[in-house]
């Protein structure tokens, strides 16, 4: 499957939820839910026919989006989760969790999983004390993630720093914001997580 490079607004619209995708935009009147909440396209004001199927679809959509992953990666990665033993569902999404992208973004070093990604391909975090430039790479209990002393002046990151007041820090994570360091205290449970994605009607998709 192609990357998508169109309006990501437009898939929040889609999904009819909001999938933070544009950062602090998406906590403002501007926010494109706000102003247009149903689905794009001539025919996205008349009924819409919801099948098992359908609901099912639209639940892997909007997990798959939310951390912006292409198809093939979305699957390896339930693939893995499916290999565990207990509750598939929630093993994937505490494998989705604890991307190295996610966690970046939800220390507060970017104000998107996007931004987050682009950041961590660019080389500007350490993990561990080692630079670690794979979005995908999996964090574990104990891992310390931290900016590079000279990305710690990039705008993106101490902009989103500002402002994570008001998004707040998960509990399984901990920040020391004067020293652009985090640590991951835990492995995410799904109250932690808390996305508003019915987790098993992926799992029952993928079982047809």
């Amino acid at each position: 499957m192609a990357k998508y490079r169109g309006p990501v607004c437009r898939l929040c619209r889609r999904e009819g939820v909001k999938l933070f995708l544009k950062g602090s935009r998406c906590m403002t009147e501007k926010c494109a839910i706000e102003r247009r909440s149903y689905p794009p396209g001539q025919h996205g004001q008349g009924r819409q026919r919801v099948s098992e199927y359908s609901a099912q679809l639209r639940e892997k959509q909007k997990l798959r989006r939310i951390y912006g992953l292409q198809e093939r990666q979305f699957r390896g990665i339930f693939g893995k989760a499916e290999r565990h033993e207990g509750i598939t569902g929630e093993h994937l999404l505490k494998l989705l969790e604890c991307r190295l992208d996610n966690v970046v973004y939800r220390l507060g070093f970017a104000c998107s999983r996007r931004e987050a990604r682009q950041l961590v391909n660019h080389g500007h975090f350490l993990v561990n004390g080692r630079k670690t430039d794979v979005p995908a790479y999996h964090v574990k209990v104990g891992d310390v993630i931290e900016v590079k002393q000279r990305s710690r002046d990039v705008g993106a990151i101490v902009a989103s720093l500002d402002a994570i007041e008001s998004r707040g820090i998960p509990a399984w994570l901990e920040l020391n914001r004067e020293a652009f360091k985090g640590m991951v205290k835990a492995v995410p449970t799904k109250d932690e997580i808390a996305l508003p994605v019915n987790e098993q009607m992926v799992v029952e998709l993928y079982s047809r």
